[in-house]
């Protein structure tokens, strides 16, 4: 096996295209429906078009799996990623940047033998550019993420909850018992992992996010010490393309406490990711 392409180098070229290929489009682009009423705009296709290039020059021996690829095609790219595959979101965050919300990221991880080994996630309003490699800790723009002090009780959390993607019944007690202090949702799945890194918001629910969303951010999350499970209490991260439940928190007390409100089975509930 060739040796893992290098951190910084992956980084500064996502930083590099995005700067190119979203920027300039941000506020100044139409968008087109998808399938599943998701949007798709040009700077969708012309991110993953150039990282896809970029990427093929720099590692030729490493597979490229983009979100706006078709189904078929990702399900035989990610059947075989013993040499590795990119697992690339080139907009995460679409109908945000499409509506001039300024959150939005590029979400690209490295998958090797079942396991996910790189993520970078770039938030180009911001520049903050957040790494992590299996291993070896999180970064923002290359300086390690600090420990933060955390809440000692679920009642005191910012909690991070995409209500859309989540059973009726489970949404309603959410609103109606409150179990946080405060609720925000964001609109871009890679910035939720990274801003839960950082310290920024202390739990986590979502219903539903697929590969391309998750991938780089759960790692950063878990490089930085956070812990994830499914609400069925099974690990978020399986190597396939079905969507996803997570729950989560950067610290493990505080994500039994959170489980056990919302009923998560807890004994795969150790899980990283």
């Amino acid at each position: 096996m060739k040796e893992l392409p290098a951190i910084a180098e992956v980084a500064t070229l996502v930083v590099n295209v995005a700067r190119e290929e979203l920027l300039p489009r941000f506020r100044h682009v139409s968008f087109s429906r998808k399938a599943d009423d998701s949007l798709l705009t040009e700077a969708d296709v012309a991110m993953q078009q150039c990282l896809a290039r970029e990427f093929s020059q720099h590692w030729p021996h490493l597979a490229f799996l983009g979100e706006e690829m078709p189904e078929e095609q990702q399900q035989r790219i990610l059947a075989n990623d013993a040499q590795g595959v990119w697992i690339v979101d080139p907009l995460d965050g679409t109908r945000n940047f499409a509506s001039g919300l300024p959150f939005f990221s590029v979400s690209v991880a490295l998958l090797l033998k079942g396991e996910i080994v790189l993520g970078v996630v770039y938030d180009p309003v911001r520049d903050e550019c957040f790494t992590a490699v299996k291993g070896k800790g999180a970064q923002c723009n290359g300086i390690p993420l600090p420990r933060v002090v955390l809440p000692h009780e679920l009642r005191q959390t910012i909690t991070l909850i995409d209500f859309k993607r989540l059973a009726p019944p489970l949404a309603a007690r959410l609103v109606t018992e409150r179990p946080f202090s405060s609720q925000r949702s964001f609109g871009s799945v890679a910035i939720d992992w990274c801003w839960m890194a950082a310290g920024r918001c202390h739990t986590y629910l979502h219903g539903a996010q697929r590969l391309w969303d998750y991938a780089a951010g759960i790692l950063i999350f878990a490089e930085a010490g956070g812990t994830a499970v499914t609400l069925q209490g099974e690990p978020v991260f399986n190597g396939t393309l079905a969507p996803r439940s997570a729950v989560a928190a950067l610290d493990k007390k505080l994500l039994r406490e959170w489980c056990r409100w919302l009923e998560v089975p807890t004994a795969a509930s150790t899980s990283n990711y």
